[in-house]
């Protein structure tokens, strides 16, 4: 079978590898942009996940880690009434989508000495739990 071009030219075996790239470019591109779509945060499935942290922490009360209200928009290791690690109090983050995302992915990478150790590798499970978090004003 011979393909032929717009013009009816026939297209050499390089032309159409070039075209099959294309197409799977474009095809990656829209699944990306899909998939970043998909990591926009669902507020209530974040609170479900919040009761994996709520073994070491509460929205309105310190526990092992502290509370959680107004956790968004505030100063990493500024709650005057909770210990926190020295590491964490120096680290000068101030906790956003991008600061918490990186948080929740690996503590100890963000903040060498901080005594946070829980991760999580889900993507779409950050966001539900970030979208959560940014609800509790």
């Amino acid at each position: 079978m011979t393909t032929l071009d717009s013009t009816g030219q026939h297209l050499a075996r390089g032309a159409l590898t070039l075209i099959a790239l294309a197409a799977i470019s474009i095809t990656t591109a829209a699944q990306s942009a899909a998939a970043g779509a998909s990591a926009s945060g669902d507020a209530a499935k974040g609170k479900v996940l919040y009761q994996a942290c709520a073994a070491c922490h509460s929205i309105d009360e310190n526990d092992i880690g502290p509370k959680h209200r107004g956790v968004f928009g505030r100063r990493a290791g500024s709650i005057a009434d909770y210990n926190y690690s020295a590491a964490l109090k120096s680290s000068g983050i101030t906790w956003n989508d991008t600061t918490l995302d990186r948080w929740l992915v690996n503590p100890s990478a963000l903040v060498p000495g901080t005594k946070m150790f829980f991760k999580i590798d889900d993507a779409q499970a950050r966001a539900d739990l970030i979208a959560y978090l940014k609800e509790q004003r």
